[in-house]
């Protein structure tokens, strides 16, 4: 195939991905803001945790409902806010989605200390262009 035609190609194949990628981004209202309710930071637990998520200035929609202004939580677990916040979040040990759009849960963790923090992910898991996220707290599992 001549060089031209295959350039053509990939313009074609990528401008649809990148409308799309951009499509994924949402934006959040300056105020808004993500917490914990429960536990606080430097809290002694037991190795079940009930972990309360709190939200101001949004509200809270299940992933895949596109409406201006909510989002979904995650919660990160003994781990950084990841570098690239352009792209969904990934579902990992580390990284725990609520897209049901859950405002609690019960964890399991192992004797020690451990950092907790919540970010708001949009209707595909992205995290809003200014994200939403939470300080990190550091609870002692006994």
């Amino acid at each position: 195939m001549k060089k031209s035609t295959m350039t053509l190609l990939s313009a074609l194949l990528v401008a649809p991905m990148m409308t799309l990628a951009g499509s994924m981004t949402s934006e959040a209202p300056d105020n808004a803001e993500v917490y914990f309710v429960q536990p606080s930071d430097g809290a002694m637990v037991g190795q079940t945790v009930k972990v309360v998520f709190g939200l101001r200035n949004m509200g809270v929609a299940p992933a895949g409902v596109d409406k201006k202004n909510t989002g979904h939580h995650h919660l990160l677990i003994d781990t950084d806010v990841p570098a690239d916040l352009s792209k969904p979040l990934p579902a990992t040990e580390k990284i725990k989605h609520f897209g049901g759009g859950q405002t609690e849960t019960e964890i399991e963790l192992a004797p020690g200390t451990h950092t907790l923090q919540l970010l708001l992910g949009n209707h595909a898991h992205v995290p809003h262009s200014t994200p939403v996220v939470s300080e990190k707290i550091t609870i002692t599992v006994k």
